[in-house]
């Protein structure tokens, strides 16, 4: 049986889980921290980062990887496109959430969400300066019609779903409003995605995981 390594508050990790569970695919979630130096996580995840799986052939780490083996190997339903460039669209789609917009917002996380120092208020400017070039960029390129990269879910929703709000959130806490919000409207899109049974759990779960921190 595939084992899901990793915590259910990570967006990443949610990422992974969401696609496996609209996939039907039978999985067992291991409770894993980040950053340590176990060998047997590190002959898995080289930097210890989450998420992970555990496979009969070895480790897989990084979640667009999880995703795209997830998509071979379990091809029904599909999270891709039949089409190869409607399918790179959405891969597109799914980099540029994780690599510009999502990776813009983390700046903020340590003090927005774990305690850390108020940042700058020259960090705080320039922070904002790119994720609002990385917001009005991401615009450009999402559709919501319904879906994010169009009329089918794929596995750019599940980055979407388990990430905008984290940027919405971030903002907020550390602005005072969301950043993303006037310039995407993914509050409809996310009640939309919440809808299904995938989301559903995700969002359980992840509600139990913040409470017992």
């Amino acid at each position: 049986m595939i084992r899901l390594h990793g915590l259910a508050y990570s967006n990443y990790y949610n990422k992974a889980k969401m696609a496996l569970l609209e996939k039907g695919v039978a999985f067992e979630e291991v409770a894993t921290a980040i950053h340590g130096d176990d060998p047997e996580v590190l002959a898995s995840s080289p930097l210890a980062k989450i998420p992970f799986l555990t496979l009969e052939l070895g480790g897989l780490c990084e979640s667009s990887a999880i995703l795209e083996y997830l998509e071979a190997a379990y091809p029904t339903p599909p999270l891709l496109p039949a089409d190869a460039y409607a399918a790179a669209k959405v891969r597109e789609l799914a980099i540029f959430i994780d690599w510009h917009l999502e990776m813009a917002a983390r700046q903020l996380y340590p003090s927005a969400f774990f305690g850390a120092a108020p940042l700058s208020d020259g960090n705080k400017a320039r922070i904002r300066r790119e994720i609002e070039q990385k917001a009005e960029a991401f615009a450009r390129l999402a559709k919501f019609a319904p879906y994010v990269a169009g009329d089918s879910f794929t596995l750019a929703d599940c980055c979407a779903f388990n990430s905008l709000p984290l940027v919405g959130m971030a903002t907020r806490a550390i602005y005072g409003e969301d950043l993303l919000a006037p310039i995407v409207n993914y509050k409809a899109y996310i009640q939309f995605i919440g809808e299904r049974s995938s989301a559903q759990k995700v969002v359980a779960d992840r509600k139990i995981a913040m409470a017992s921190r």
